[in-house]
């Protein structure tokens, strides 16, 4: 288990590693768990030295965050990542699909999260205030 702790925009993320399984990464960014696949590596080809041009160095790919699916009833996720600055609703709240539901600031814009379906609110996963990423769960509605 290996911990991180990046600075991106003035946000701190805490990365915690906690194991690698052939090409899927289990981590936890900000306590949230994520599955990272992570593409592999082709074998390595041995590099010919030629005196005229100077020999290629692989490079290694970048990995992509899967989303987790949520447990139980299908929660509205993150868009983007950014903070939570305003929450429309509260749980038991009956709402419309595209109704707005709580305001995400990211990248200096405001922007809305609205119902992507008629329901209840069964759970709100956030607070005004927090800091959220690509995909963590916001609210579930049923």
């Amino acid at each position: 288990m290996k911990n991180f702790k990046y600075t991106i925009n003035g946000t701190v993320y805490n990365v915690v590693v906690n194991s690698i399984d052939d090409a899927i990464a289990n981590i936890e960014v900000n306590g949230a768990p994520y599955k990272v696949e992570m593409e592999k590596q082709e074998k390595k080809q041995q590099a010919v030295v030629n005196p005229t041009r100077p020999a290629t160095v692989p490079v290694t790919p970048i990995a992509r965050p899967v989303a987790v699916a949520a447990s139980g009833p299908k929660a509205l996720r993150s868009p983007l990542p950014g903070t939570i600055i305003e929450v429309s609703c509260k749980v038991g709240d009956s709402v419309k699909k595209g109704q707005k539901l709580m305001v995400l600031e990211a990248m200096k814009m405001e922007n809305s999260i609205n119902s992507d379906k008629d329901g209840v609110v069964k759970e709100i996963k956030v607070n005004q205030g927090d800091a959220v990423l690509e995909g963590n769960d916001l609210i579930v509605i049923e």
